[in-house]
C-alpha cells in the first residue's frame, strides 16, 4: 500500500540531517535569516506588532523564547506568531510564487522559538529552515490552479508546513510529525479575503498564526495527541474538499535531490509580489528620461489578469492604510512617479496624504495580457508606457524582478536593505556585528542567536 502523502514527508523531515545540507543551501539559508531579521526590525515599531506584544505580556507565561530585537521572553507557541508577524509586517520578506504565491521566511520563527525553548543550536535551525522552505514551496505547486485562485489564503498552505519546522525542533518521530500535520491541517483553512479589496492588520497576520499554531500542533503531538493521516488525500481532506486538480509529484518527489530554497526569491520593494516589475520599470522609465510626476499624461501598465484583479480594484486606488497601499498597483506606481524610488517611508501615514500622489494616481490604468498570462509563473511580465503631456512616449518591459534567482539580490544590495531597515534600531556597528553572527550562526546555540539580536 502507498504510503500517505503526509508520511513520505514526515520520513524525509525527520531524517534530513544538517550534515545532509550542501554548502550552498546553508549559505542560502543564512541570507534568508539576515533578510529576515531585517525585515523583523523593520517591524518592531509597527502598530499590528506592539498590539499582539503587549497582549501576550498581559498573559505573560514561562520565559522560554525570545522576542526579536525586543527582548522579551514569552512561550514559545505564543513567541511564534509576534517574531513571525515582525518579519512579516511590511510585507518585505521572501517571496515563492507558482501557482501559489507564499513566504517560506514566515516560518523562520516556529524553528527559532522551539529551538530557544529546548536548547538546541542554530544546526538544528538551519535544517528545520531548510524544511519550511522545501515544503512551503512544494505547497505553492501543488495544487493546480493554486488556492488563490480558487479563493483561499496562502494560509491555508502554511498549516501544513509549520508543524513540520516545529516538530523537526521537537525531535518528533515520523508517527508524531504525521500527527502534527493532521492536527493542524484540520484547522487552519484561510478565506482569501485579508487580501482581497480594503485590506486590514489581517492581511500580514493570517499566516502567522498559521505558523503559531504549527508550533502548537507539533507540542501537541509530542506528547501523544493523534491527528488524520489522510489530511491531503483522503475523504473530505485537502484534495477532496478544495478539488479538482493536484500534483502530488510536486510534493513528494526528488525530495533531497535539490534544495527548493535555491529557487526562492527575495524582495527589492516592500510591497506584494506582483508590483515589484511593474515598479522596476516605472522606475527605470522615469530616471534614464528625467520624468517628473506634474509631466505625465497617462501610464499604462500590462500585467497578467490575477494582477489586475488584485492590485487595480477600486479600493486599491484611495487606499487608507499600509496594508491597503503596499498592495495598490496604482498607489506603488504613483509614489515611484512622484519620488523616484520606493521605500518603508512611501507608505507612511504622511506619505498617504501626499497630495501629489493624488494628483497622479487616476492616470495610471492597469491592463490584463493574455500573452504575459500565457508566461507567468514561469516569467513575472511587465510593460510600463509612460505618456507625457508634451505627446513624448516612453515604455520599458521586464520579464522578473530584482530578486528573483535569476537576478539575486547580492551581498551589497541585502546589507543595505537590512540596514536601512535596523537603521533606527541599531548603530552602524551593531549593524556590523549581526550581519556577521548570522552568517558564522552555525557555531552558536538558538538561545546565543536569539540573545544577540536584542536591541
Amino acid at each position: 500500500m502507498e504510503k500517505s502523502i503526509s508520511r513520505q514527508i514526515s520520513e524525509f523531515a525527520v531524517n534530513l540531517k544538517y550534515e545532509d545540507l550542501p554548502a550552498e543551501v546553508i549559505h542560502e539559508v543564512k541570507r534568508y535569516l539576515y533578510d529576515s531579521i531585517g525585515c523583523a526590525y523593520g517591524g518592531y515599531h509597527t502598530k499590528d506588532v506592539n498590539i499582539l506584544k503587549d497582549i501576550y505580556k498581559e498573559i505573560s507565561g514561562k520565559e522560554e523564547s525570545t522576542l526579536i530585537g525586543f527582548g522579551e521572553k514569552l512561550p514559545a507557541v505564543n513567541a511564534t506568531l509576534i517574531n513571525s508577524l515582525m518579519i512579516r509586517a511590511l510585507d518585505f520578506n521572501d517571496i515563492y510564487w507558482k501557482e501559489d504565491p507564499s513566504h517560506p521566511s514566515d516560518l523562520i520563527p516556529a524553528a527559532l522559538s522551539t529551538a530557544e525553548m529546548t536548547g538546541l543550536t542554530m544546526k538544528e535551525v538551519i535544517t528545520a529552515i531548510v524544511l519550511a522552505y522545501e515544503f512551503e514551496q512544494r505547497m505553492c505547486e501543488f495544487a493546480i490552479p493554486g488556492v488563490r485562485e480558487r479563493k483561499w489564503h496562502h494560509a491555508t498552505l502554511t498549516q501544513f508546513v509549520s508543524p513540520i519546522v516545529a516538530g523537526k525542533i521537537l525531535g518528533l518521530t515520523a508517527d508524531q510529525m504525521v500527527n502534527a500535520i493532521g492536527i493542524n491541517g484540520c484547522h487552519n483553512h484561510t478565506i482569501g479575503c485579508p487580501t482581497a479589496g480594503k485590506l486590514t492588520m489581517m492581511k500580514n497576520t493570517v499566516d502567522p498564526m498559521a505558523v503559531q499554531s504549527g508550533v502548537f500542533a507539533a507540542l501537541m503531538a509530542k506528547k501523544g495527541y493523534s491527528g488524520t493521516e489522510a489530511v491531503f488525500e483522503g475523504k473530505e481532506g485537502l484534495m477532496d474538499v478544495f478539488g479538482p486538480k493536484w500534483d502530488n509529484d510536486k510534493m513528494v518527489c526528488d525530495l533531497g535531490k535539490r534544495f527548493k530554497i535555491l529557487d526562492c526569491s527575495m524582495k527589492a520593494f516592500p510591497t506584494e509580489a506582483l508590483t515589484h516589475t511593474h515598479i522596476t520599470c516605472t522606475l527605470k522609465v522615469v530616471t534614464k528620461n528625467d520624468i517628473t510626476y506634474d509631466q505625465i499624461d497617462s501610464v499604462t501598465v500590462s500585467t497578467i489578469a490575477r494582477a489586475c484583479d488584485i492590485l487595480f480594484d477600486p479600493h486599491k486606488y484611495r487606499p487608507e492604510s499600509r496594508e491597503t497601499a503596499d498592495h495598490s498597483l496604482p498607489y506603488c506606481i504613483a509614489a515611484a512617479l512622484v519620488d523616484h524610488k520606493i521605500t518603508t517611508n512611501s507608505f507612511s501615514e504622511e506619505k498617504l496624504k501626499d497630495p501629489r500622489i493624488w494628483e497622479v494616481i487616476d492616470k495610471i490604468k492597469g491592463e490584463a495580457s493574455v500573452e504575459f498570462e500565457k508566461m507567468f509563473p514561469a516569467k513575472q511580465p511587465s510593460r510600463v508606457v509612460v505618456r507625457t503631456k508634451d505627446g513624448r512616449e516612453f515604455t520599458e518591459y521586464l520579464e522578473y524582478p530584482k530578486g528573483d534567482p535569476r537576478e539575486p539580490m547580492t551581498i551589497e544590495d541585502l546589507e543595505n536593505k537590512f540596514n536601512a531597515l535596523s537603521s533606527k534600531l541599531l548603530s552602524l556597528e551593531k549593524q556590523k556585528q549581526v550581519k556577521e553572527m548570522i552568517f558564522n550562526c552555525e557555531k552558536l546555540t538558538a538561545r546565543e542567536f536569539m540573545d544577540a539580536l536584542v536591541v
